[in-house]
């Protein structure tokens, strides 16, 4: 049982790889995350909007302070408003934060998408547990854009691979809504969910 839970695993760190930014011909996943409890009473706040609810996100400057600076930047943009939750995976995460899935004409480019600048790499110690905000990137560990992934079940297979740059404090249910919604054979939701990202100052 054990060895099949394990195989699974592998399976799904494989389809991740497979369809994440393609464009730059790697395997990609989601980054490592490190979860912290966001205790600083300056620690920098967000609220992904959708139509299934929101959700009250906590960010980790202190264990991750590039990821969490570009996040923040792009928010206050208005880059992440309109892209969509391209990938859902039950008992595992849910991933979005691809401007290419503003295109509802173009479906097979989503996953490829992002900015122009990458990331280096910021692991840290925080575990993948549910909640925790990760980046997605390549095989290549400083290729971090804009796609990040919300882990829904405790994915402890992923620390110290990507990187954790906050968690959500508030809203699980509406991930858990997101990532049971009926999906196509590249875990693509059928039904378009959109995001709003704000920042709270």
């Amino acid at each position: 049982m054990q060895r099949r839970n394990i195989m699974k695993m592998a399976a799904v760190m494989l389809v991740l790889g497979g369809s994440l930014l393609l464009d730059m011909g790697g395997l990609s996943a989601a980054d490592k995350a490190s979860m912290g409890k966001g205790e600083g009473t300056k620690s920098p706040k967000a609220t992904i909007k959708t139509k299934f609810g929101d959700m009250d996100v906590v960010f980790f400057p202190e264990k991750a302070p590039k990821h969490v600076e570009s996040f923040m930047t792009l928010a206050k943009s208005g880059f992440y408003n309109g892209t969509i939750f391209h990938r859902v995976i039950p008992g595992f995460m849910i991933q979005g934060g691809d401007p290419n899935t503003k295109d509802l004409n173009k479906p097979e480019t989503y996953g490829q998408g992002g900015p122009s600048q990458k990331l280096k790499a910021e692991f840290n110690d925080i575990p993948h547990r549910r909640g925790i905000l990760s980046m997605a990137r390549t095989n290549d560990p400083n290729s971090a854009g804009s796609q990040f992934f919300i882990v829904v079940k405790d994915s402890n297979f992923l620390d110290g691979q990507y990187t954790v740059f906050g968690e959500v404090v508030k809203g699980m249910e509406v991930a858990d809504k997101i990532v049971s919604l009926p999906k196509n054979s590249r875990d693509l939701p059928n039904e378009r969910a959109e995001m709003t990202v704000v920042v709270v100052e």
